[in-house]
């Protein structure tokens, strides 16, 4: 049987306040260990984990002005990295509308999205879903219609 070709995943961790940054193990590492987990779980569809970390300590997950975000989406213009995962959606943003651009990057440049904790996967074709309606406008007009 063939290997499975390598897939780059890199772990985006972030917290809004630096409380607690200090301690040797802090909200950060926690968010890293339970993505490394998840990665290594996918190891037989040839998941691998980057060396870079990206990690956000004190930054506000209202915008997308983050240095580590911004190292990230340098990478994925790139094409350094193939999926990115974190430990929960707010994690990466707390936008709708910086999400939803987000999302619309990563499909650009044919990158995955998951969320460890939550039901949010675009590596597989129920996952990309939801980005689909959303890119086709069926889920803006559904909006629309039941406010």
């Amino acid at each position: 049987m063939k290997p499975a070709k390598p897939v780059r995943c890199a772990i985006y961790t972030r917290v809004s306040t630096d409380q607690g940054l200090e301690q040797d193990f802090n909200s950060l590492d926690a968010q890293y260990d339970a993505s490394q987990s998840y990665i290594r779980s996918q190891a037989h569809a040839g998941w691998t984990l980057l060396r870079a970390k990206f990690d956000d300590g004190g930054f506000s997950g209202g915008n997308t002005d983050r240095p580590a975000l911004q190292r990230l989406l340098d990478d994925v213009g790139a094409g350094k990295v193939d999926v990115i995962v974190v430990y929960k959606v707010d994690r990466l943003t707390r936008s709708l509308a910086d999400f939803a651009k987000l999302v619309e990057l990563f499909d650009q440049h044919n990158v995955s999205f998951v969320s460890v904790t939550q039901q949010f996967n675009t590596t597989t074709s129920m996952g990309r879903l939801p980005s689909l309606f959303q890119r086709s406008g069926l889920l803006a007009s559904t909006s629309a219609r039941l406010e």
